[in-house]
């Protein structure tokens, strides 16, 4: 037994917590053990990725899962708190890109083996902190079964499931309209773009009739598009354009006929009533393109620079082509007034660009299938939310999900060979 003259008088947290949580890991204390009750209990840990170092967020949430697992353990349940870190393709892929350019050199100066080499001892680093902050916060995980994402076992998973889905018809190859980031030369899902409002300008314009019977006045936040319209909407209520669907007008600087159609889209009392239709680059212009037969022009490269399709804008920055596009207007007499428009834009999550929306051959897993139960599980109570409010921004996400996008274009991640 110390002497009492021996013990500090200062209290040393981090001696006291190192001592006891190494004799509860040496005690095996956190592996699953039969419980009075002869029930079990688990919750798989939502794995941080592995892009840095935790936060407070992650203090806050591993320690609720902390507090729910040591009560049903001391409730005498059988319980496994199951550890494991992400690789997080995107995330990590841009810190290691952001990483090499501090030392002046790109992806395609390494090549792809040399940069997985260099994704894996950025795991190796960044991973093995992430657990011992974990550990540093008294997390009870049974760490002899932590998993990372892209183990052998959960890289075999995904492939397993990828083939179940396309086998049922859940999984599906397509042209469709994507997030695109021109910076990360990649799609991205729904959920990984960021919305804020951006200051911007609603450019007004007016698309001449072939006839030579007037023109249409419409406006636009993105006349760099206009390239790529194939055609004007209006709504078929709409008594000031019944006369004029079905006529055809010359598109702007490039000279191209598109027709005056009606679709339901379009909403009677914003604006003029009319609106650009350019199926390649806008989600909702996309939908109508689809019903309408519509071709589908794509204007922008994969880098957000017009394509060579149109030989003076060619090469030009997204943004530098505005400019152009919109003077050339303003000189042609089609530009007819600018006003100040603030605006939701999407935004890449992880580097911030402003995301493009970009028709592109992606696979999909078909979600209105899968959102059924998940909607079932929580009307009937099996699932419930606190507070009650929420279930119902759940309900309008499950209700109203899209096909989602699951195939990315980057160097590291899950890799299906699928043909």
């Amino acid at each position: 037994m110390a002497r009492i003259d021996s013990i500090s008088k200062a209290f040393d947290p981090n001696e006291a917590e190192t001592r006891l949580y190494t004799k509860w890991m040496t005690s095996n204390y956190f592996q699953p053990k039969a419980g009075k009750t002869g029930k079990k209990f688990s919750i798989v840990m939502p794995p941080p990725n592995i892009t840095g170092q935790l936060h407070m967020g992650h203090a806050l949430d591993n320690t609720l899962q902390d507090t729910l697992t040591r009560y049903k353990r001391m409730a005498g349940y059988e319980t496994l708190w199951l550890p494991g870190t992400d690789h997080a393709s995107i995330a990590t892929e841009a810190k290691i890109v952001e990483a090499m350019r501090k030392e002046g050199i790109t992806k395609d100066d390494l090549g792809r083996e040399k940069f997985l080499e260099r994704a894996w001892a950025w795991k190796e680093q960044y991973g093995g902190r992430i657990v011992e902050q974990l550990k540093k916060i008294g997390s009870s995980c049974d760490w002899s079964k932590e998993r990372f994402t892209m183990d052998e076992g959960c890289s075999e998973a995904v492939k397993e499931v990828f083939v179940k889905y396309y086998n049922q018809g859940l999984i599906y190859r397509g042209e469709r309209i994507i997030n695109w980031c021109p910076h990360c030369l990649t799609s991205i899902s729904n959920a990984e773009v960021d919305y804020a409002d951006q200051a911007g300008h609603f450019w007004h314009l007016r698309y001449p009739f072939e006839d030579g019977t007037g023109y249409i006045d419409l406006a636009t936040t993105r006349p760099e598009t206009l390239l790529g319209d194939t055609a004007v909407a209006v709504n078929p209520k709409d008594e000031r354009y019944k006369d004029v669907i079905g006529k055809m007008l010359i598109l702007p600087l490039v000279g191209r006929k598109i027709p005056v159609i009606a679709d339901d889209y379009v909403d009677i009392e914003f604006g003029t009533g009319a609106v650009k239709i350019t199926p390649a680059h806008d989600p909702n212009d996309f939908e109508v393109g689809q019903r309408h037969g519509l071709e589908v022009i794509t204007v922008l490269t994969e880098d957000a620079k017009i394509t060579e399709d149109y030989p003076k804008y060619a090469g030009m920055d997204r943004y530098e082509a505005r400019e152009a596009i919109v003077k050339d207007l303003e000189e042609g007499g089609f530009l007819t007034e600018i006003e100040d428009y603030s605006h939701n834009v999407g935004t890449c999550y992880r580097c911030g660009t402003t995301i493009e929306p970009r028709v592109s051959l992606q696979w999909f897993v078909k979600m209105e299938e899968l959102a059924k139960p998940a909607i079932e599980a929580v009307r009937n109570g099996s699932i419930r939310f606190v507070p009650e409010r929420f279930s119902k921004n759940y309900f309008n996400w499950m209700e109203d999900i899209r096909d989602w996008c699951n195939s990315r274009q980057l160097w590291r991640g899950h890799r299906i060979l699928a043909h």
